[in-house]
């Protein structure tokens, strides 16, 4: 079992920036898929990026160009660098990990960007 422990949320002024970590109490070598999502209240979780381990991260393209998502495996922690926030980005954020042993949720980090 792996436990997933998210921070770095806050509220920011549109323009700036945040980031995201989500440290891992095991080894994230285990989880080879790793993902940020975010939630707003009644609507569906949405993936955010995502990185495999070996390949290129992917993006939503409402944040492609904004936010880069990175892995430590040596700290076992993923990142979210979110740039050029936007109200609209506002939401609770989750990481999310996945691999033979199963698949892992963090408890969330609110992120608010006032405009």
């Amino acid at each position: 079992q792996v436990q997933l422990v998210e921070s770095g949320g806050g509220l920011v002024q549109a323009g700036g920036s945040l980031r995201l970590s989500c440290k891992a109490s095991g080894s994230i070598s285990s989880l080879p898929f790793m993902a940020w999502y975010r939630q707003v209240p009644g609507k569906q979780r949405e993936l955010v990026a995502s990185h495999y381990s070996g390949g290129q991260p992917t993006y939503d393209a409402s944040v492609k160009g904004r936010f880069t998502i990175s892995r430590d495996n040596a700290e076992n922690t993923l990142y979210l660098q979110m740039n050029s926030l936007r109200p609209e980005d506002t939401a609770a954020y989750y990481c999310s990990g996945s691999g033979p042993s199963g698949g892992f949720w963090g408890q969330g980090t609110q992120v608010t960007v006032s405009s």
